[in-house]
């Protein structure tokens, strides 16, 4: 009796069986499901997403994940959520292409953080970005040097648009490397050994133009020829020259 018992149980299929081909079912018809979801929505890249958008594929993620999860829950109880959630991520993109209002509403609008005057400090406290942040996103763009940038945009996407400073073409411009010597009324310590300056030597010179407080710095920079980029909290930026040493 008991031998007989065991052969019904081997021969019957696994309650685990049955849970990981139920898993997997559900799990290729969600995948198919959200991938013809995200192809409606559009071909943007993850670095390319207005705000909306990214919130939209979070959340496509979550609710697919709802359904495969747990077997008793019906499938379509994530695959509804997931087209409604679609549908509406395309007529807000509708309503953004037709109106300018709802656009600016919608996506925000670009932010100039660099302009004619310099490094724009109040625009960046709006996007609660600082000084490191800005200096990253820059050379991240291709641009080390932030003295050969005319303007420079946040987009509502949150990719850096840099427009250069006209330059002479018959003149060959030399490769320097800036050395960064105050960032938001700190200096680098470091950065002033290698270039051989002393802080008294770069108070004076700051307070030549007018800043008599370190702290009314929000960026200053150094290259190998001694010009120097100075960009305050409040006034247009200015250039400067300073006796650097040589070999760095």
């Amino acid at each position: 009796m008991s031998i007989l018992l065991d052969t019904r149980i081997k021969g019957r299929p696994s309650q685990n069986t049955t849970h990981m081909l139920l898993v997997l079912i559900k799990a290729g018809i969600i995948y198919f499901v959200v991938f013809f979801c995200v192809r409606l929505t559009g071909k943007r890249q993850l670095g390319e997403m207005q705000p909306v958008e990214l919130i939209v594929m979070l959340m496509l993620a979550d609710l697919a994940a709802i359904p495969i999860s747990d077997p008793s829950i019906p499938f379509y109880y994530g695959v509804i959520p997931i087209v409604a959630l679609t549908f509406f991520s395309i007529i807000i993109s509708l309503i953004a292409r037709k109106s300018l209002i709802a656009r600016r509403l919608i996506s925000g609008k670009s932010v100039i953080v660099i302009d004619k005057g310099g490094i724009n400090y109040k625009n960046l406290k709006k996007m609660n970005l600082n000084m490191h942040d800005l200096i990253e996103a820059i050379r991240s763009s291709g641009y080390p040097d932030i003295n050969t940038i005319e303007y420079a945009i946040f987009a509502t996407n949150g990719k850096l648009c840099v427009i250069e400073k006209e330059s002479d073409p018959t003149k060959p411009t030399p490769a320097f490397l800036p050395l960064i010597l105050i960032v938001d009324g700190k200096y680098n310590e470091h950065n002033l050994q290698i270039t051989g300056l002393k802080q008294r030597e770069v108070d004076v010179s700051l307070r030549k133009n007018g800043i008599i407080d370190i702290k009314e710095v929000l960026y200053m920079d150094v290259r190998q020829d001694g010009t120097a980029y100075i960009s305050s909290k409040k006034d247009k930026y200015f250039n400067e020259t300073l006796r650097v040493q040589k070999g760095w």
